[in-house]
């Protein structure tokens, strides 16, 4: 079940500069809102600043989103600012990819349900058959898109006519065992969430809980991130932890793992709904 309000969230990125906080509140002070939760940063060496709040008309106010949009864009044009108003009463169109593995996918699937994500799956997903009775079980559409070398590009091809058609505006990778194309990649940009299975930038690739296992590691994590052309390279968004040692096989490593994996992919898939996120070049600015 999830939580809708009539509150809305401003997210405001632009350089830094004097005067951007109180242009921002005092906007909205003089257009009847109240700003409940407000964060802000200032990377001081990109000189760039973020700005998140979230907001709502007071009471007796008759709320009217669409002219408060159209003049900010007055306050925005002096500072430069990327800027963007959301709505808390419309959920964020998700699309989930899996292949095999189903823990990433039981685990958003359960949180969704109990209220803690709030988004509305729009379709799964897999290059496999093996999870299309979850997503039954849901009465969610499964779309089965297997993957070869010659087939690839036009499987990609129909994940974006899927993402088109559902107008999707997140793709999360829960566990998708496949490489995407640099296209694909463009294509998605800032709007794919991937997990991988190590605690990043160290073990990239195929098999990361083995490449741990030879380095004796005593910290196995997962890391979860924006999806780029450069393999597992994105911008990150969340990581978890779980100590381990030297009686730890590789096999134990991979079922340890499963925890920190749904763990760190289920807070990044929030923060995003939320509205939590910006990038800051190859980083990102998270306010929690």
């Amino acid at each position: 079940m999830s939580i809708h309000d009539d509150n809305y969230i401003i997210r405001v990125s632009c350089p830094a500069t004097s005067g951007i906080i109180s242009a921002v509140t005092s906007y909205l002070s003089e257009n009847n809102c109240y700003i409940s939760e407000l964060a802000q940063y200032d990377d001081e060496e990109l000189k760039r600043f973020f700005l998140r709040a979230k907001f709502r008309f007071n009471e007796g106010t008759t709320p009217d989103i669409e002219t408060l949009r159209n003049d900010f864009a007055g306050v925005a044009q002096p500072f430069e600012m990327d800027w963007q108003i959301h709505s808390s009463s419309q959920p964020m169109r998700v699309l989930l990819m899996v292949s095999k593995f189903d823990h990433c996918l039981s685990d958003l699937m359960y949180r969704h349900g109990k209220g803690e994500l709030d988004m509305e799956i729009t379709a799964i997903v897999s290059n496999h058959l093996d999870l299309r009775p979850m997503a039954e079980r849901e009465g969610i559409r499964f779309v089965y898109l297997p993957v070869t070398k010659e087939t690839k590009p036009q499987q990609e091809a129909a994940i974006m006519d899927i993402v088109e058609e559902t107008q999707t505006e997140l793709v999360v990778l829960a566990r998708y065992m496949q490489i995407l194309s640099d296209d694909l990649c463009q294509k998605l940009s800032g709007r794919a969430i991937n997990i991988h299975h190590s605690f990043l930038p160290g073990f990239k690739g195929a098999k990361p809980y083995h490449q741990a296992h030879e380095r004796g590691v005593k910290l196995i994590g997962a890391t979860a991130h924006y999806v780029t052309s450069d393999l597992d390279e994105g911008p990150i968004i969340d990581q978890e932890v779980q100590r381990v040692d030297h009686t730890y096989r590789p096999q134990d490593l991979v079922a340890v793992g499963r925890n920190t994996e749904t763990i760190a992919l289920s807070r990044a898939v929030k923060y995003h709904l939320e509205h939590r996120v910006f990038l800051d070049q190859n980083k990102t600015v998270i306010f929690q």
